[in-house]
Parts: C-alpha cells; sequence; structure tokens
C-alpha cells in the first residue's frame, strides 16, 4: 500500500495558526491562574457540624455506620441498596489500598456554613464534595450526618434507599 498523502504538505498558514492558538490558551489559563481573573472561588465556610464515622462491610453485604470515638452503631446499609454511598466508599478505599494504608481510620463527615456536605478521608486527604452529586444524593449522608449527632446509643437505623 502506498501513503495517499505522500509528498503533500500542511499549509504553513495553518500551522502558524494552530501554534498561535495553542499559544493563547496557555496564556489566558496563565494569566487566569496569576491573577484570578475570570475565575471562580468559593467563599471560605466554617465547619458548622462534623462526625467522625467507620463503615465497616457485614458479611451479609450490608455496611454498618459506626459513630467514632464510641464505635456506636447509626446506620445499616443493607446489602443492594444505596448505591451512591457505596461507590463513594468504594472509592475512597480504593485509594487507601493503593497507599497501602488500613481501613482503621475514621471518614469525618462535615455540614460547612454555606450548607455544603463533604466527606473527608484524613488519610489520604482526599476530599468529596457530596451535593455536587445532587440533592437526592446528598441527603444519603447528610441522614447519616444527623443520625450521628441525635442518635441514641441503642437506635440502629436499617436505611432502604435505591
Amino acid at each position: 500500500m502506498s501513503d495517499p498523502f505522500h509528498g503533500r504538505t500542511l499549509p504553513r498558514a495553518a500551522l502558524a495558526g494552530a501554534g498561535l492558538l495553542v499559544a493563547a490558551a496557555i496564556l489566558a489559563s496563565a494569566t487566569a491562574r496569576l491573577t484570578g481573573i475570570g475565575t471562580t472561588r468559593l467563599p471560605a465556610a466554617a465547619a458548622v457540624t462534623s462526625a467522625e464515622l467507620r463503615f465497616l462491610d457485614r458479611g451479609d453485604g450490608a455496611v454498618l455506620v459506626q459513630r467514632l470515638p464510641d464505635e456506636t452503631p447509626i446506620a445499616v446499609l443493607p446489602a443492594g441498596t444505596n448505591g451512591f454511598a457505596r461507590g463513594v466508599l468504594r472509592g475512597l478505599a480504593r485509594d487507601r489500598r493503593l497507599a497501602h494504608l488500613g481501613a482503621e481510620s475514621p471518614f469525618r463527615l462535615v455540614r460547612w456554613s454555606d450548607g455544603r456536605l463533604s466527606l473527608e478521608d484524613p488519610t489520604t486527604d482526599r476530599v468529596i464534595a457530596i451535593e455536587a452529586f445532587g440533592p437526592t444524593n446528598a441527603r444519603v449522608f447528610a441522614d447519616l450526618l444527623v443520625s450521628a449527632q441525635s442518635a441514641p446509643a441503642q437506635e440502629v437505623l436499617t436505611w432502604k434507599r435505591h
């Protein structure tokens, strides 16, 4: 087979235009980064409430949620339910495995003064902005935070959200 483009060259003007376009994009992003012009930043917010939580896989496929430091069970996520919460936790657990860290350290669930909700892993410094996934998905973690703050030591909630 022969090359059908053999002997043909790209026009110099097209190459120069592409180079100028790349240079303009780099210049614009560097300007925004250095000066803050054209960027959006969230104002600083203070933590309103938080809870240290541990998520433990059970043999039946459910996930037991414990409030720390007293290890009080506050919720059970039954097998086959709460797909969003399980996905977030799977991602955080994967990061810990890749960093050769154990699962003993708790996660920190935080409600901020501007209404945002985040799940933080202090061992890997990863922070998940829960509200970015929509109100329905954020509700699962908001309910966990409420349960962690108010659930009596003997009450365990079983959530069957899908």
